[in-house]
């Protein structure tokens, strides 16, 4: 049965930070689970025997952190970031634990936040995830202090701008039911209206908006909580949103936003 909202869905606060584990080996996953849990402020919600369930865990989870082997069959942790930047998909804080030593050069390049050699240290492990705690918290600072100042966002009124053609339409935050990013370009959807946003990307987007309105159903998706018609159970205990727009679109809600949104409306 679907859900019908009739009032505006609070959006829980903060929570520990999310992330997968992605090692052929079932004790290594283990063991770092272990760690994970032990040290604390971090929520394992998905683990991966393999590189290309890594990805789509990445894709459908939307973890703050990745803890990736380097040798995995199918598709190696190295594997796993290259294919996300070729897919335009922002990787999640990479953290590589590995057997082996000769790769660390590659994995940096890459731009991972660190390089842990196994048996991971929990000394070691716990001043990785202080640092990743650092960058997460920075990252949403940076989108907070630039976007004032980037096209499209006046913190005086609250507007948002809205490029659809050869018009630029001005809209509030309430008139815009959800965005979506796609190959880099943010699209605004809103109740008239839809077109593309100045904004760089979501991430940036959101810090620019009230954090009581907008939810960050999905990777991909931002949506305006007041602006949801229908809940809609979907595959494997997750749910698409029904939205207020002339389209009725129909918005994915990643598996570890499904379980928040149980928690919010009880279902």
């Amino acid at each position: 049965m679907a859900f019908r909202a009739s009032a505006p869905v609070t959006v829980p606060g903060s929570v520990p930070m999310s992330a997968i584990i992605a090692d052929d080996e079932q004790l290594a996953r283990e063991e770092l689970r272990f760690l994970l849990e032990e040290i604390g402020d971090v929520e394992v919600v998905g683990t991966a025997s393999n590189g290309l369930e890594a990805l789509d865990l990445i894709e459908k989870l939307d973890p703050a952190l990745a803890f990736l082997d380097i040798q995995m069959p199918g598709l190696d942790g190295l594997g796993v970031v290259k294919r996300l930047r070729e897919q335009q998909i922002e990787p999640p804080h990479i953290i590589f634990s590995t057997a082996f030593d000769q790769f660390a050069v590659e994995a940096f390049r890459l731009e991972a936040m660190d390089y842990l050699l196994k048996p991971v240290d929990r000394e070691r492990l716990a001043a990785t995830l202080a640092r990743a705690r650092r960058a997460v918290a920075d990252r949403i600072t940076e989108a907070v202090a630039v976007a004032p100042n980037r096209p499209g966002f006046t913190r005086a009124f609250t507007k948002l701008l809205l490029r659809s053609g050869q018009r630029n339409l001005v809209i509030g935050p309430e008139e815009l039911v959800y965005a979506t990013i796609a190959n880099g370009v943010i699209t605004l959807i809103a109740a008239q209206a839809e077109g593309q946003s100045n904004f760089r990307t979501i991430e940036e987007l959101q810090a620019a908006l009230d954090p009581d309105m907008f939810w960050r159903a999905h990777r991909s998706y931002l949506v305006n909580v007041n602006r949801i018609r229908e809940v809609v159970p979907w595959f494997k205990s997750t749910y698409q949103l029904r939205m207020d727009d002339k389209k009725a679109s129909e918005i994915p809600v990643s598996r570890l936003q499904s379980r928040r949104l149980r928690e919010m409306l009880n279902l």
